[in-house]
């Protein structure tokens, strides 16, 4: 699995690295989150789910 994040379209809500802290990290200073461990984790299918503009990416390898 290959995890990537739209940055462009982030809001920087930051569920995604409520859910899945081990795969993202919010960076307050740039006002997104940021893919962090891109080979993914467990969690990433609820934070793709959850995140409310749909700017997580999972490929499948």
């Amino acid at each position: 699995m290959r995890v990537t994040l739209d940055e462009n379209e982030c809001i920087g809500c930051g569920v995604c690295a409520q859910i899945c802290p081990e795969v993202f990290l919010l960076d307050e200073d740039a006002g997104v989150s940021k893919v962090i461990r891109p080979e993914g984790s467990d969690c990433v299918k609820e934070a793709v789910d959850s995140c409310p503009v749909s700017c997580i990416y999972v490929a499948e390898d």
